[in-house]
């Protein structure tokens, strides 16, 4: 009822730059937070940054200063701006939203299918 779908992920030199995006569709009533994760090999997957529907953000502590989340709220679009990448963001990222579909008006999380970031030389 409710698609998550990540794109801009590849791979970049570090001290790059690369922006993901996320669209969600669907039987969408309320979009409340929208956020990114990521997961490298061998590790568990970790809250990147979120933006709550009030407009407050917030980043883990690696990313600070280096990415930047926003949201396109009327195409129910989220981003992440990530400048000055590091060999240690390599990961596969992963959108997530937190929705109440139409129908019901139950509230749950989704997850997208995840878009790879490679950083390297």
């Amino acid at each position: 009822q409710v698609q998550l779908v990540e794109s801009g992920g590849g791979l970049v030199q570090p001290g790059g730059s690369l922006r993901l995006s996320c669209a969600a569709s669907g039987s969408i009533f309320i979009i409340y937070a929208m956020g990114w994760y990521r997961q490298a090999p061998g590790k568990q997957r970790e809250l990147v940054a979120l933006s709550t529907n009030s407009g407050s953000t917030n980043y883990a502590d690696p990313v600070k200063g280096r990415f930047t989340i926003s949201r396109d709220n009327a195409k129910n679009k989220v981003y992440l701006q990530m400048n000055s990448l590091k060999p240690e963001d390599t990961a596969v990222y992963y959108c997530n939203s937190a929705i109440s579909i139409r129908d019901t008006r139950l509230r749950a999380n989704y997850w997208g299918q995840g878009t790879q970031v490679t950083v390297s030389s």
